[in-house]
């Protein structure tokens, strides 16, 4: 921990070290920003993530209760509410979109174009997937990244300069950096493996697993989706081999 803290001051310090035209206060800011990054609390993350959740509720069009999609939705999700001790909350965004996201306080949402891709089982698979991002701790670690290249921002922003004009124009930008950032290729097995034993405590095939998989696939590297859930064909793949 110490080392993180002392390697993103370093980082900071090229930023802010040897230009006379500095806006101290925000360079201040920015490194206390980044030190807070390193030591988020669990209750901070969780209140930073209500807090992304709830911007991106307001952008977005929710499915009302009667409606087929937010109902689908319920009838999947009612007995995963509560998992390893954590509580979580699900949505649909009416959108054509092909998208899902969790958040680390338990948000769940799911994009109407992604239910309208899958069977039952293949979303039961997304959510569970989804759900295996916050019990193992996945979007935590998003979250401390996010901030602190929030904090990396505000640091340019204190160059009186053209470069210091861009930051500024992103600080705001913390909820759309973490929802884009992208889980690692180890946090992924790890979900997929989460939304595969899912899937067979809930009483599904899990060759469903590899299908949804297959599908995400065909959507083609430059899809918003795999910016932030990388190479499902290969994960498809590897199930698929883990199964046989």
């Amino acid at each position: 921990m110490q080392r993180l803290r002392m390697l993103f001051l370093a980082c900071l310090s090229l930023l802010v070290s040897g230009c006379d035209n500095v806006d101290l206060f925000l360079a201040a800011e920015a490194g206390n920003d980044g030190i807070k990054a390193v030591r988020l609390s669990e209750e901070s993350v969780r209140e930073l993530a209500a807090q992304t959740a709830k911007f991106s509720d307001s952008q977005n069009k929710i499915a009302a209760r009667g409606n087929n999609y937010a109902q689908r939705l319920k009838r999947l999700s009612d007995r995963h509410l509560q998992q390893e001790g954590l509580s979580f909350n699900f949505k649909v965004y009416e959108t054509p979109e092909i998208n899902a996201f969790a958040m680390a306080d338990g948000t769940i949402r799911i994009y109407s174009g992604l239910m309208d891709m899958m069977d039952d089982s293949e979303l039961l698979f997304v959510i569970g997937h989804e759900v295996g991002h916050v019990v193992k701790g996945h979007v935590r670690r998003k979250i401390r990244l996010a901030y602190a290249s929030r904090a990396v921002r505000k640091g340019a922003a204190a160059l009186n300069n053209e470069v210091g004009d861009i930051a500024r124009s992103q600080i705001g930008g913390l909820a759309e950096k973490l929802l884009n950032a992208q889980f690692s290729q180890k946090e992924e097995k790890e979900a997929d493996d989460y939304g595969l034993t899912f899937l067979e405590k809930s009483g599904h095939a899990p060759k469903a697993a590899v299908s949804a998989l297959r599908k995400l696939a065909t959507l083609g590297n430059t899809h918003g989706f795999l910016s932030s859930h990388p190479a499902p064909g290969k994960r498809a793949k590897r199930l698929a081999n883990q199964l046989q």
